[in-house]
């Protein structure tokens, strides 16, 4: 069984806010799964079913973002499982919006959802995708940032983003972290500007005659 949990903060007022990418990626699991979440356990809102041949459990913490880890680590005492059965997803604002890097261990990297939760289950070693959010513009303040919504400029990179993330979780149970980490973290190709071309001078006539 995987426990996957996405990080957010619950409630209308947060819906779709930068630090909501993990509600969101959940919600196309669930939505793909045919499944909704419609219950309640353990500080958390969740969804069941297969993913994979896999039994699945997918859960919104109730208890807001700085206290992810009350409900995390509720789940897998009430279900009997190590942090290595679970499945993080988060934003990053040290990734460009709708990036994905996935990986089988870490630190928090500053996010405080992440530091309750390891804090509290007493281990860095767990699977987590990260979304990236984007860093905060200059002279703005980082709550602000993360609380709040994207610009219409970056609506395509993050619903690319979303559907990537919930791809790469099904990679994860599917072919394991090393096939998915493969295939995800790979830096996006970048062309190599076109040589100039030499154009030659053309010929001036009469007294327009270059001396």
């Amino acid at each position: 069984m995987k426990l996957i949990f996405g990080l957010g903060n619950y409630g209308d007022k947060y819906r779709h806010t930068r630090h909501n990418m993990g509600f969101d990626a959940v919600d196309i699991l669930a939505k793909r799964m045919g499944v909704e979440f419609d219950r309640e356990k353990c500080k958390g809102v969740y969804a069941q079913g297969f993913l994979e041949g896999e039994k699945v459990i997918l859960v919104k913490p109730l208890t807001y973002m700085n206290n992810s880890g009350e409900c995390v680590s509720a789940w897998l005492k009430k279900c009997m499982v190590t942090p290595q059965d679970m499945i993080v997803v988060y934003d990053d604002i040290s990734l460009d919006p709708g990036v994905i890097r996935v990986r089988p261990k870490g630190s928090a990297g500053g996010h405080n959802g992440m530091k309750n939760i390891i804090a509290l289950t007493g281990t860095q070693e767990f699977d987590r995708v990260r979304i990236g959010i984007g860093d905060k513009p200059e002279g703005t303040d980082l709550v602000d940032h993360v609380l709040g919504k994207f610009p219409p400029k970056d609506f395509e990179a993050i619903d690319k983003g979303l559907e990537t993330a919930a791809d790469a979780v099904v990679s994860i149970i599917r072919d394991g972290m090393d096939k998915a980490m493969n295939v995800y973290n790979k830096k996006p190709v970048t062309k190599e500007p076109a040589a100039k071309k030499e154009t030659a001078k053309p010929e001036l006539p009469g007294e327009c005659m270059e001396k």
